[in-house]
């Protein structure tokens, strides 16, 4: 579970969880079969798709020096009817 760092709960995301599909952050070097590895045999789930993309990159500025926020990609996970996921409330660094 080193690849998935928290979940993301936004307009979208819990307008998504009436379909059943859950939205979390994961490491931009993670696969896609890496993560729905991960999914199914922590959460005991079945996935039926997975659709991800990269967040743009946030400026940050200390001083004179300017830098950016590390890059994640976004997992929107679909799990097959009748399988949930409880949701992941604190944010792991």
């Amino acid at each position: 579970m080193d690849g998935i760092k928290y979940a993301v709960f936004t307009e979208k995301s819990i307008r998504l969880l009436g379909n059943n599909q859950y939205t979390s952050n994961v490491e931009s070097g993670s696969t896609r079969t890496e993560i729905k590895h991960w999914v199914e045999l922590f959460f005991g789930v079945k996935v039926i798709a997975m659709n991800s993309h990269r967040l743009p990159r946030e400026g940050r500025k200390r001083g004179p020096i300017m830098g950016h926020t590390m890059q994640y990609r976004r997992m929107i996970i679909t799990l097959q009817p009748g399988y949930s996921i409880p949701p992941l409330i604190e944010k792991r660094t």
